[in-house]
């Protein structure tokens, strides 16, 4: 799994639809996640930490979980299927460090990216998505960089003779017999 952090709320130029971006550590790939207005909106005042007079639902969700003793431990955007992204909430008592037990098991509730996304920022957890979907969804973020990972991989590989692979392979696999 990949830790994400939300890089922002951009239009989509033809449809100006919001999407929330979220961004891997190496700040290289980003996933777009389409959403409507409203999550745009709270998802903007979560990141921007603004109270409004009257608590959006996410700041509702918040002060219930509070309020039923548990804490959002992390958000998973585990799946992509037909274009639609699928989350989960990790949820955990929010126990005193003297009662909390090793392998207590989270709870897990299943949530839209975008209302997990802005459950997250309220709360200050963390945004986890699966590598898979990470390497499906995302879109590159700093093309030079990727330009000469592309370059570096492909001089590693022009250099890199039949039989030296056979030979990786072979010892990666075990054989101890290293003819080629």
């Amino acid at each position: 799994m990949v830790e994400m952090s939300v890089a922002g709320i951009a239009l989509d130029g033809a449809s100006r639809t919001p999407i929330v971006l979220l961004r891997d550590p190496s700040g290289r790939r980003q996933v777009p996640i389409w959403i409507d207005q409203t999550q745009a909106h709270n998802i903007m005042a979560g990141l921007q930490g603004s109270s409004p007079p009257r608590p959006l639902s996410h700041d509702l969700m918040a002060a219930l979980l509070v309020a039923g003793g548990l804490e959002l431990d992390r958000v998973i955007v585990h799946a992509i299927e037909d274009n639609t992204f699928h989350a989960v909430l990790k949820l955990r008592p929010d126990l005193e460090p003297t009662e909390a037990e090793e392998g207590l098991e989270l709870i897990e509730v299943d949530a839209r990216p975008s209302d997990a996304i802005a459950l997250a920022v309220r709360t200050g957890s963390s945004i986890w998505m699966l590598e898979e979907v990470v390497a499906e969804a995302s879109i590159p973020v700093d093309a030079e960089a990727d330009a000469k990972d592309q370059s570096d991989f492909s001089r590693f590989v022009d250099d890199l003779s039949p039989a030296a692979l056979v030979r990786h392979l072979r010892k990666r696999d075990g054989d101890p017999t290293d003819e080629v």
